[in-house]
C-alpha cells in the first residue's frame, strides 16, 4: 500500500490553496481513469485464496492506512461493510422504544438513551402525560417522543461545553480507567443485543412479557415468522458467522478485507431463498423522502433533564474511548497534540450531532465502537473508505 500521504497534524497547514481547476482535475482523475477507479494493485494476490493445498504467498495482507491512496472500487466495497456493520445498531434503538410509544418512523443510534427513555415513557403513562385506553392499554404517544427530543436538544449543550475544556484537562477528567470500562460495558450490552438478534430479534418478541402480536419474531405479520430462539434463526446467524471465519482463515486478502460484507451477503442470500424477506415495505416506500416527514411537538420534560445530561456525559466518555481505540487500530498515535485535537474535535462533533439529531427527530447519536472491530478485522482504516461509508 502507499504510505500515508496526508500530514500528521490535523490543524490548518501552510500550503498552497487548491484552485477549482485543480480540484476538478482531481475528480476527473479519480472517477474517469483506470488508476483512479481500480488502481495498480496486484489483484491476483488480493483475489488468491489461502487454501491448505496451495502454496502460501510471502506477501502479507494489506493494511489500508488513514491517508493511503485507494481506488474507488475498493473504497466503496470496504466502506459499504462499515455501513452494514452499523445497520443493526441504528435500527435496534427505535425498535426497542417503539414498543413503549407506538412510533415506527424514527431512528436513533446511542444505546445509552434506551433505559432512560423507557423509564421516562413508563412514568409518562403512569402520571397521565400519555393516554391509555379504558382497559389500561397504552396508546401511541408522540408527545412523549417530542419531550425526549426537546430535552435531548437542550441537554446536548453539556457535551459541547465539555469539548471546549482543554484536552489535557479533559483527558484527566476522563482517563482510560474511566473511558475504557465505559466502552467495554457498552460493548457488552451490544454483544447481548447481537445474541438476541441471532436468536430472532432484540425487540419485543425477545421479552418474556410481550403482547400476543410478538409471539413470533419479528411479529405475527412478518413472512416466515418463528418463535424467538428457533433453530432456523440460530442456523441463519451461524451461516454468517461461519462465512466470516472461513474468509479470515482461508480467504484471499481481499476476502479478509471484506469478510463482514461477504458474511452478511451469504446470510441475506439464504434468508431470501428461504422466504424471510418481504418486499411490501420497500415497494410501498417513496423513491425519495424528506427528513421531516413526521414532526413532533418539542418540549423539555423536567424529570428527564438530569438523566439525559448523564446520557450526554456518557456519550462524551464513550466518544473519547472510541476515538482512542480507533486511533490504536488505525495505527495512529494515541498521545500528543494531534491525538488530543482529534479527541476534542470528536467530542464537539458528538455534541453538535446530538443537537442536530434531536431537531431531525433522532435520539442522541454516539460514536460507534463496533466499527473499530471492523477496522481490526478487515485491516482497513482508510479515510476514503470512510467517505464511501457516509
Amino acid at each position: 500500500m502507499d504510505e500515508d500521504q496526508g500530514p500528521s497534524q490535523i490543524v490548518p497547514q501552510h500550503e498552497a490553496k487548491k484552485t477549482s481547476r485543480n480540484r476538478l482535475n482531481g475528480v476527473k482523475k479519480t472517477f474517469l481513469t483506470k488508476q483512479g477507479l481500480v488502481g495498480d494493485y496486484d489483484y491476483g494476490f488480493l483475489l488468491r485464496p489461502n487454501l491448505p493445498f496451495m502454496k502460501r504467498s510471502r506477501q502479507a495482507s494489506p493494511f489500508f492506512g488513514l491517508n493511503d491512496k485507494m481506488p474507488v472500487v475498493l473504497a466503496f466495497l470496504l466502506g459499504l461493510q462499515h455501513a452494514l456493520a452499523m445497520l443493526a445498531g441504528i435500527i435496534t434503538p427505535p425498535i426497542l422504544m417503539s414498543g413503549s410509544t407506538g412510533l415506527i418512523s424514527v431512528v436513533g443510534i446511542s444505546f445509552s438513551i434506551i433505559p432512560v427513555a423507557q423509564g421516562a415513557f413508563a412514568q409518562m403513562y403512569a402520571n397521565g402525560f400519555c393516554p391509555t385506553d379504558a382497559d389500561g392499554t397504552k396508546l401511541p404517544c408522540p408527545d412523549a417522543y417530542g419531550a425526549l427530543l426537546g430535552t435531548a436538544a437542550v441537554c446536548a449543550l453539556i457535551e459541547v461545553l465539555i469539548a471546549f475544556i482543554p484536552p489535557s484537562i479533559m483527558l484527566r477528567i476522563f482517563p482510560p480507567i474511566v473511558t475504557g470500562p465505559t466502552v467495554m460495558l457498552i460493548g457488552i450490552s451490544l454483544i447481548e443485543t447481537g445474541f438476541k438478534n441471532w436468536a430472532g430479534g432484540s425487540g419485543p418478541c425477545a421479552d418474556a412479557t410481550h403482547a400476543a402480536y410478538f409471539d413470533v419474531c419479528p411479529n405475527v405479520g412478518a413472512p416466515h415468522a418463528l418463535p424467538w430462539g428457533s433453530p432456523e434463526y440460530l442456523g441463519l446467524g451461524f451461516s454468517v458467522f461461519l462465512t466470516v471465519i472461513l474468509c479470515e482463515r482461508f480467504g484471499a486478502p481481499i476476502m479478509k478485507s471484506t469478510s463482514v460484507i461477504i458474511g452478511l451477503l451469504v446470510g441475506c442470500i439464504i434468508a431470501a431463498a428461504t422466504g424471510y424477506f418481504d418486499r411490501s415495505g420497500i415497494d410501498a416506500a417513496p423513491v425519495a423522502s424528506f427528513v421531516w416527514v413526521h414532526t413532533f411537538k418539542l418540549t423539555v420534560y423536567g424529570p428527564l433533564v438530569l438523566p439525559v445530561l448523564a446520557v450526554f456525559i456518557i456519550c462524551a466518555c464513550e466518544s473519547i474511548g472510541d476515538i482512542t481505540a480507533t486511533c490504536d487500530v488505525s495505527r495512529l498515535e494515541v498521545e500528543g497534540r494531534t491525538y488530543e485535537s482529534r479527541i476534542q474535535g470528536g467530542v464537539l462533533a458528538d455534541g453538535l450531532n446530538g443537537i442536530l439529531a434531536a431537531l431531525m427527530t433522532i435520539t442522541p447519536m454516539s460514536t460507534f465502537a463496533q466499527n473499530n472491530g471492523v477496522i481490526a478485522l478487515t485491516r482497513c482504516a482508510n479515510r476514503t473508505a470512510g467517505y464511501c461509508c457516509w
